[in-house]
């Protein structure tokens, strides 16, 4: 209870340290607002502030995501980006843009959850062979997967190049056409998505031990795995319909978390959720306030961040193998 009662008062910290971030940064930009502007500025609240919204959002979905994958995987090289989910994602996004279905409610988010899930199917079966989960072709999928894919979504912006300009949005990551009806799309997603993995925090812990010992310790493994799976991919592909592919999210804020409070899930996904919050909004300040009045793609900023990462942690990775 003592536990319990210290995770909820660091969430709470945490929650009120992200408002007060976004009430920082949504006066921050090419147009800046005072108290007084708030009120009267349509930009503000037809612009601003739904993208602020969408990107802690985003920000927290991902992260979870990310600390999920690393536990169900048993390998903290995994996210979203890594293992080429985002990637299978932005194919559909691609698709349904081609298709036409962009003008439909579920149109993009439905497609890019199909080719997300065909993705993680893959990734799953290839990693898998020989009933044995192996790290190294794990990661070798992903990152050969996520070739494959970008070379499919280059040779559609090639055949169709007159919806290049919206291919290359899902392609390189941003919120600069977030509306209101983007975060209706995606908040009953991540607010279910983030109550899941919650619900499985402990289940995770176990399933870091071996998929042998969580059953022998009650879990129903593949059951609750391929729950797991199924709703953090959902998250991914609604994120990538949102504000297209933005990587390493949940390589970063998964990690960082550890390295303070341990690898305890229950600590590690609830606070996962503000800080990748925090992470992903303040990436996107830096990406619309940087070299004003352009803009760059946040996903290249977020990958600024985390591929140096990514490398740090496949050295130490190989150094403790050795």
């Amino acid at each position: 209870m003592h536990k319990r009662r210290n995770i909820l008062l660091v969430c709470i910290v945490l929650m009120l340290v992200t408002v007060i971030l976004m009430a920082l940064c949504s006066g921050v930009g090419v147009v800046h607002f005072d108290i007084k502007s708030l009120t009267e500025s349509p930009i503000f609240w037809r612009l601003r502030l739904p993208r602020i919204v969408l990107s802690v959002l985003v920000g927290a979905a991902l992260s979870v995501c990310g600390a999920a994958y690393q536990s169900v995987f048993r390998n903290p090289l995994t996210d979203p980006y890594v293992l080429g989910i985002s990637s299978g994602a932005s194919l559909g996004a691609a698709l349904a843009i081609l298709l036409g279905l962009e003008t439909y409610l579920w149109g993009i988010g439905g497609m890019a959850l199909c080719t997300a899930l065909l993705t993680i199917l893959l990734i799953f079966k290839v990693a898998s062979m020989g009933n044995r989960m192996h790290t190294t072709t794990l990661l070798l999928t992903g990152v050969c997967l996520t070739f494959l894919i970008t070379a499919i979504v280059s040779l559609l912006m090639a055949l169709h190049q007159d919806k290049m300009e919206s291919i290359i949005f899902w392609t390189m990551g941003s919120f600069a056409s977030s509306s209101w009806l983007d975060v209706l799309i995606l908040l009953p997603v991540v607010l279910v998505g983030l109550g899941v993995v919650i619900y499985h925090s402990r289940d995770l812990n176990l399933l870091l031990t071996g998929s042998e010992t969580a059953q022998s310790l009650g879990v129903e493994v593949e059951k609750v795995r391929r729950r797991l799976l199924f709703f953090t991919t959902l998250m991914v592909a609604f994120c990538v319909s949102a504000c297209g592919v933005i990587g390493f999210v949940g390589l970063v804020v998964p990690h960082c978390v550890r390295l303070v409070c341990g690898t305890d899930n229950r600590k590690v996904v609830p606070y996962s959720i503000f800080i990748g919050s925090i992470f992903l909004l303040l990436c996107d300040t830096g990406a619309r306030t940087l070299i004003p009045p352009n803009e760059l793609p946040v996903g290249s900023i977020t990958s600024l961040i985390g591929a140096p990462m990514f490398i740090y942690l496949l050295y130490k990775s190989k150094r403790k193998n050795d």
